[in-house]
């Protein structure tokens, strides 16, 4: 975390949004000084795989085999449905 004047970002603005950005680190913003806001970096994007990846994890042996083979179903151009997998989050 970075400690930066309210001046100090005020004239240099795009320098800290960059820094912000390519070091991942969030910046406090100080006025008289006291902690007035932050500037946090946005998460990286995850794309489908990651999150089915993560996903895929948290599913039980017999609902990911299901996923699977759901996928592997829409990829080989047949219609493919994802209606007899059960909800990993229902109670």
């Amino acid at each position: 975390m970075k400690t930066l004047s309210v001046t100090e970002v005020s004239r240099n603005f795009s320098l800290v949004l960059d820094e912000v950005e390519r070091d991942q680190q969030e910046v406090v913003l100080v006025r008289n000084k006291r902690s007035i806001a932050r500037l946090i970096p946005e998460p990286q994007g995850q794309n489908a795989l990651e999150m089915l990846g993560d996903l895929y994890r948290k599913l039980d042996d017999e609902t990911a085999e299901l996923l699977s083979k759901a996928i592997a179903k829409g990829r080989s151009t047949e219609v493919g449905t994802l209606a007899e997998l059960k909800d990993p989050w229902a109670s």
